[in-house]
């Protein structure tokens, strides 16, 4: 099975812990079997592999998040990388450009494509399978997965197929409807649009050539940012006619809001938190290193992280972009390919970090023209280059980088230290990459 996962948006929604480089399907918060926790797109992708152990899987992704796909999932997966964002038709087309001309898989086979983060059980992923299947067949161009609603949703677009068979052919489409529509579509045996298909590979990069002048996945890449912003369900889907859809009875949630998210989380609190028991549905998640303590309250969501902390009462959480989108203020917290880093603590000519590196990773090979750096290595081993010159360090150790000296650091343990930069001239753009020597 190919399968083609979408990896897109910065999930304001779920502020503080998302941001534009933090989108929801990264934050960890389901516990698994060994008492950790994982994230949505971790719980997806395991989950494809138990349904289809041989399934190849690639990420349709921006640029900002590469580094967190890589530092959650192994080397298996693949990334079709977005130079930017232009909504899910050129997406869509790149990442098939990609399967064919990159990877060297033939045009006659299917894929399958579906959102990263959904909230769903094993019967889902067999359904994909299934889905696969179908188009395999090529008795249409387009095959759908149509979610059996479970009560008159706003928020998803309708298919109405025109029978109530397992597998039957689509009638129409509806846009998003109000609550009444919502009903009458339902009456009329509506499912909900999830944004889950399947297709041969050749269908959709010949609608691609004729919407898009390129030539082959490279020629798009480089063209990309040119490219107007477009859905593939009004680029292709709509104005298709040789189309499927299979119904799908299980489990289906977006959890795309503080609302919906507690409603998936199988307990209380996570992190740091101690909830009274004149508490009622309460949910806490903590990822700060103090406590929050909880009492007498009913129906709310508190969530704290190095972005911010947000109180509120579950239903009205669904509106906080508006105030989110008012925030201006720096990424505090970022998982990279090598681990992750912390703000600790900012001021007008520094900026101090706490900086986490998985065994065996190790930062780019870079320098900085406008700004001094020193590390104070607080534990774990490992080896830092700087100019050339190699010194194995340890808790305590201090490194020092005067600005425009090129430095690395390697970790042989898990690796933790201390970053402060000083300089009156901070930015993450301030950075020049060279190969090892």
């Amino acid at each position: 099975m190919n399968i083609v996962l979408l990896s897109g948006g910065s999930g304001k929604r779920l502020w503080p812990l998302s941001n534009d480089v933090r989108s929801k399907q990264f934050i960890k918060i389901f516990k698994v079997e060994d008492g950790s926790y994982a994230s949505m797109l971790q719980i997806v992708y395991s989950k494809i592999r138990k349904a289809d152990p041989d399934a190849r899987i690639t990420i349709a992704t921006s640029k900002s998040q590469v580094s967190a796909i890589n530092n959650q999932l192994d080397d298996k997966v693949g990334i079709s990388i977005e130079p930017c964002r232009r909504d899910t038709f050129p997406a869509i087309a790149l990442a098939t450009a990609y399967l064919t001309d990159a990877l060297g898989i033939s045009e006659e086979e299917s894929v399958v494509v579906c959102p990263v983060d959904p909230y769903v059980d094993d019967d889902y992923f067999e359904a994909l399978k299934k889905l696969g299947e179908l188009s395999d067949r090529g008795e249409a161009n387009l095959v759908l997965m149509g979610i059996e609603p479970t009560y008159p949703s706003e928020k998803y677009g309708y298919i109405i197929p025109e029978t109530k068979d397992a597998v039957s052919r689509v009638r129409t489409f509806k846009e998003k409807p109000d609550f009444l529509k919502a009903q009458e579509y339902i009456s009329q045996g509506a499912l909900w649009n999830g944004g889950v298909f399947a297709y041969k590979l050749k269908y959709v990069l010949e609608r691609a050539h004729q919407l898009i002048d390129f030539t082959d996945y490279w020629d798009l890449y480089g063209k990309y940012e040119t490219l107007n912003k477009i859905s593939f369900d009004y680029a292709v889907v709509e104005k298709e006619e040789n189309i499927q859809v299979m119904r799908f009875h299980g489990e289906w949630k977006d959890l795309g809001t503080w609302n919906t998210l507690t409603e998936a989380m199988t307990e209380p609190s996570i992190g740091n938190a101690i909830l009274a028991t004149t508490c009622k549905n309460v949910h806490v998640i903590n990822e700060l290193n103090i406590p929050i303590l909880a009492m007498g309250l009913s129906d709310v969501v508190i969530s704290a992280s190095p972005d911010g902390i947000l109180i509120s009462d579950k239903q009205q959480s669904s509106y906080i972009k508006p105030y989110v989108d008012g925030i201006d203020q720096q990424v505090m917290f970022a998982e990279k390919s090598w681990g992750s880093f912390r703000v600790i603590d900012v001021e007008k000519e520094s900026l101090t970090i706490k900086v986490t590196l998985n065994p065996g990773h190790r930062m780019n090979y870079h320098s900085h023209d406008h700004r001094d750096e020193v590390w104070v290595v607080i534990s774990g081993e490992g080896t830092t280059l700087v100019d050339g010159m190699e010194q194995q360090v340890r808790a305590g150790d201090v490194i020092t980088m005067q600005a425009g000296c090129r430095h690395t650091v390697i970790a042989r343990t898990e690796l933790k230290l201390i970053e402060v930069q000083l300089g009156r001239e901070i930015s993450v753009h301030d950075k020049k990459k060279y190969a090892m020597e």
